[in-house]
């Protein structure tokens, strides 16, 4: 698959939102999630967005990345809006650009940690092109996993793997494709403190020696003061936007 034309991938990342409202159907009624939201980040920032449960704070990171439309309002990358892309184009961004980690991981349990960790690739790339470079794609994939710490893990289910070990799992798939984006949704929040400081460790590393443009939603204070900048949501709403302390 190849790279969208309409952006350039090579470009500084500058996301921005503007102006995000989002609502979703319950029952006859509208439940608004986001209402007037505006967000922007430079490339190489560590942004965290805080708030309580149902404050619009993953619903504003899926919006970012792509995985949900916005009811009014804008996203745009480098300059250029892509949340009015066509289905296609944004697929591609979402493979291309952004990387993604989740509090659950989503890990595919009849794949092995490797096998997991090159998904994306398997999705970029036709059957076979994937089949003609496999052995450049395993050896990078070996290369990341190894880079997190999970280079002695490769043939183990996740099902066999501690929380810590998948969320470095599903750290690995999200740097296989080289995204510029990388957008974590509660990455600490199914983890004990222990555990949940060494993820957040390996986020700082990524983003002061990659450069690596980071979101990371979290409900936890001590963890979102370790990003650079915090947006606060309350009810859909920018309560606030400071420096981290």
């Amino acid at each position: 698959m190849s790279q969208p034309a309409t952006l350039s991938m090579t470009q500084p990342v500058h996301l921005c939102a503007k102006a995000l409202d989002k609502a979703y159907r319950k029952g006859e009624h509208q439940v608004y999630v986001l209402r007037g939201v505006d967000a922007k980040l430079e490339r190489g920032e560590f942004l965290s967005i805080v708030g309580q449960s149902g404050s619009g704070k993953s619903t504003l990171m899926h919006l970012l990345g792509l995985l949900d439309e916005p009811d009014v309002g804008e996203v745009w990358l480098d300059g250029n809006r892509i949340d009015n892309l066509p289905a296609t184009t944004r697929d591609e961004l979402r493979n291309h650009v952004f990387g993604f980690v989740f509090q659950f991981y989503h890990l595919l349990p009849e794949l092995t940690l490797l096998e997991n960790v090159l998904c994306p690739l398997m999705i970029r790339y036709s059957a076979w092109e994937y089949w003609k470079r496999r052995v450049e794609f395993r050896d990078k994939a070996k290369a990341i996993a190894k880079q997190v710490g999970l280079d002695h893990r490769l043939s183990h289910r996740p099902s066999e793997l501690s929380g810590g070990e998948m969320q470095r799992a599903a750290i690995a798939r999200a740097l296989i494709g080289e995204p510029s984006v990388l957008l974590a949704d509660e990455p600490t929040g199914n983890l004990d403190s222990q555990t949940g400081g060494e993820i957040m460790n390996l986020l700082h590393q990524l983003n002061e020696e990659k450069k690596l443009t980071i979101v990371m939603v979290t409900h936890d204070e001590k963890i979102a003061q370790q990003a650079q900048r915090i947006v606060r949501l309350s009810e859909g709403r920018i309560q606030s936007l400071n420096e981290a302390a």
